[in-house]
């Protein structure tokens, strides 16, 4: 596909979305940037763009789960990233409604959207939650889906949706399903950021399970692949991992990141709060994404420590962000 005319990011306040949005102005692009409506006019982490990027947005404020306001959203651009989504496993077991609301009706509008404006490409961002705990490694795009989770359901329905409006209309979309991407901007909601700010707070960390494996890469290398897999002329249909194929247990991010700051062996005390159900925990992703290095080239450039290193240094930046009363969240 030649380099869009305009193009829309929904979930662009997100910590993925903002990342996305700088990239594409880096390309040059013209960008209309979608964020969830709230009455602070808070643009969510698109505040962390330079004044030059954002001189180059065009922010829209509203919600996804209405179909007039993103109808008009998707006015006049040739392609559509969709992040805009309800994140995170803990809060699904608390409201699935609103998840299936989001993540399967919101999507809906999205696509239909897209496909009565004539969009010519739809990239749908899902995640690796849909695989469940993989039956084998590494995790091909052929892998059994699995709902361990409201939230991983309602991200399949989503994918299933557009798969839908591409056999039955035509509608060109990509699914790209993203691992467990890190770095700036992620909120303490996540493994990594909470590690780095309970490691550099001193005393015992709380966190769930610390055997899971997964397959975290750096959010700079997902928007790269979001970018090229999203825009090859080959994947219209296609769903595509973007991965970086090394497992590491939340275990080992604990040490790697005591490693990085220095402070030696800690403790680490279970937190029932950040624990799942026993069944709806996934024990093991790690990805194999051949295709996507087949489609475009795309491998990550990142490597795990130079990331987190990366990492470190906004979390110890942004200390205020990560107070002791949300990293059960």
């Amino acid at each position: 596909m030649e380099s869009p005319k305009q193009t829309l990011v929904t979930g662009a306040g997100g910590f993925i979305g903002s990342h996305l949005v700088e990239a594409l102005v880096d390309q040059g692009q013209r960008v209309r940037a979608l964020v969830h409506y709230n009455s602070r006019s808070d643009p969510g982490m698109l505040g962390e763009l330079a004044g030059e990027h954002l001189r180059h947005v065009e922010i829209v404020s509203g919600d996804i789960r209405d179909p007039f306001l993103v109808r008009r959203a998707v006015q006049g651009c040739d392609c559509v990233f969709h992040l805009a989504a309800l994140i995170g496993v803990p809060y699904s077991y608390v409201a699935p409604a609103d998840y299936v609301a989001v993540n399967v009706v919101g999507t809906t509008h999205v696509l239909q959207a897209c496909l009565d404006e004539g969009v010519a490409r739809v990239v749908h961002v899902s995640t690796s939650e849909v695989y469940g705990s993989a039956r084998r490694v590494p995790v091909d795009e052929e892998h059994p889906l699995q709902g361990q989770s409201p939230y991983a359901a309602s991200k399949i329905g989503g994918e299933k949706l557009a798969e839908a409006f591409h056999r039955s209309f035509g509608c060109p979309v990509v699914v790209v399903r993203p691992f467990n991407a890190y770095g700036p901007r992620q909120s303490a909601r996540a493994l990594i950021p909470t590690v780095i700010a309970q490691v550099l707070d001193g005393g015992s960390i709380r966190l769930g399970a610390l055997d899971p494996v997964r397959d975290f890469t750096f959010v700079r290398d997902t928007v790269a692949g979001l970018v090229a897999v999203g825009l090859s002329a080959g994947a219209v249909g296609e769903v595509v991992n973007l991965g970086s194929g090394r497992g590491t247990a939340v275990a080992d991010i604990v040490r790697l990141v005591a490693q990085a700051l220095g402070a030696g062996e800690v403790r680490v005390t279970e937190d029932a709060a950040r624990l799942r159900p026993a069944a709806s925990e996934v024990t093991r992703l790690i990805a194999d994404s051949s295709l996507a290095h087949r489609l475009c080239g795309w491998e990550p450039m990142t490597s795990l420590e130079e990331g987190l290193a990366t990492t470190i240094d906004w979390v110890r930046m942004h200390r205020d962000r990560f107070k002791a009363a949300v990293y059960a969240i």
